[in-house]
């Protein structure tokens, strides 16, 4: 299903002025964004607001999801200089929520969890009363790396399952279901006061049951938000969409998300895990 976009996702042409500052101010401090390196279809919105999800140790990821924009291959060494870079620059866009992500980094043992656990600190030393929200891989499913993280002073940690089961060997071969559950649930366990999150897309070949046993699934496992989005093809390359989910469904979604027991739940077409993340975590 490639042909012309629905209505609900079409989206007005970003503000070149903002979109230029903003690329200048990070490649100036040598930082990546995923607004950027993922395509993601509301970077002109969120550049515009002065706001950026920073994407740690680097643009390259070790592994190779069907969905996924973000290049792999072997990435380059870490950059110690990367969290003063990141705090400094989380201080001058005068950044009150800060939204960190990450490649997934097997090449390195504990998957980058000190390193990203030290940009954190950084982060909320050069920016005191700034909230941390970080998103990152599964670390391989240690619980020592996750451990090592939430020892770092987070205000929510996320991890994405993506999406639904029967789907995870097309969309994320080198991942596995059971294990991102795992990782909402240590985190939960290690850290309790700490909100843990997750994200789905739709619009790959899922039902809607299929939709609403994800979300039972981290319910059980502890995990406090949610975020649906539809996936959109960054490239011919990529798994194709399957369907256009319309609006009501989202609606749908997030009733149903609250029922169940979510703190929050934000569903619709063009909502990415850390879209607009600080307006429903105040």
């Amino acid at each position: 299903m490639n042909g012309e976009f629905p209505e609900w996702l079409k989206i007005p042409a970003p503000d070149e002025k903002s979109l230029y500052e903003m690329q200048d101010l990070i490649k100036g401090m040598t930082l990546h964004t995923v607004c950027e390196e993922a395509l993601c279809p509301n970077v002109g919105e969120c550049f515009k607001s002065r706001t950026a999800t920073f994407l740690l140790m680097g643009d390259v990821c070790t592994r190779n999801c069907n969905f996924c924009a973000v290049r792999h291959g072997n990435p380059l060494p870490l950059d110690p200089d990367e969290p003063r870079h990141i705090a400094e620059a989380c201080k001058a866009l005068g950044l009150k929520y800060v939204v960190l992500t990450c490649v997934t980094r097997d090449d390195l043992a504990d998957g980058g969890a000190s390193h990203m656990a030290l940009v954190v600190e950084e982060v909320k030393k050069l920016n005191p009363g700034a909230k941390v929200e970080l998103l990152t891989s599964d670390l391989g499913g240690s619980r020592d790396a996750l451990k090592n993280l939430l020892e770092a002073p987070l205000d929510v940690l996320a991890h994405n399952v993506e999406t639904v089961p029967s789907l995870y060997p097309a969309v994320r071969p080198q991942a596995n279901y059971e294990r991102s559950l795992a990782v909402i649930e240590m985190a939960k366990a290690i850290a309790p006061k700490v909100l843990t999150k997750s994200g789905i897309m739709v619009g790959l070949g899922e039902t809607y049951e299929e939709v609403i046993e994800v979300m039972c699934d981290l319910i059980s496992v502890g995990c406090d938000i949610l975020t649906i989005g539809q996936y959109l093809q960054p490239s011919p390359s990529h798994l194709p969409v399957k369907e256009f989910v319309p609006p009501k469904q989202y609606q749908m979604y997030e009733q149903k998300g609250l029922e169940l027991g979510f703190k929050y739940v934000v569903a619709g077409p063009l909502v990415r895990s850390s879209y607009r993340a600080s307006a429903y975590q105040s």
